[in-house]
């Protein structure tokens, strides 16, 4: 399994524009292929720093999905929102005790 983390610092008056795009989005990504899970989360500090979590079961199906045409869609308006450039790691868990 792949854990996606992104990170995104939206300008201050953008985040109610990129909530509406995920909540309209959210459903397509997690039915898409090989997507087992999707969560958002606030940064309690910051209130315009968000983050999703997505579980996928393989690197291919991340990779099938970032090269769809919803993910290149839905980046498009969401990176057009942005007060500083999104990071993003891809990491597999090692421990869950």
């Amino acid at each position: 399994m792949i854990i996606r983390i992104v990170k995104m610092t939206f300008e201050e008056d953008k985040v109610g524009d990129f909530l509406k795009i995920f909540h309209e989005s959210a459903s397509q990504i997690r039915n898409f292929p090989g997507c087992n899970h999707l969560e958002l989360y606030r940064d309690h500090m910051q209130s315009n720093v968000l983050f999703t979590y997505s579980f996928w079961e393989s690197k291919s199906n991340l990779e099938n999905y970032r090269k769809s045409e919803l993910f290149l869609s839905t980046w498009a308006k969401t990176k057009a929102l942005f007060a500083a450039k999104a990071e993003a790691w891809s990491v597999s868990r090692i421990w869950n005790g």
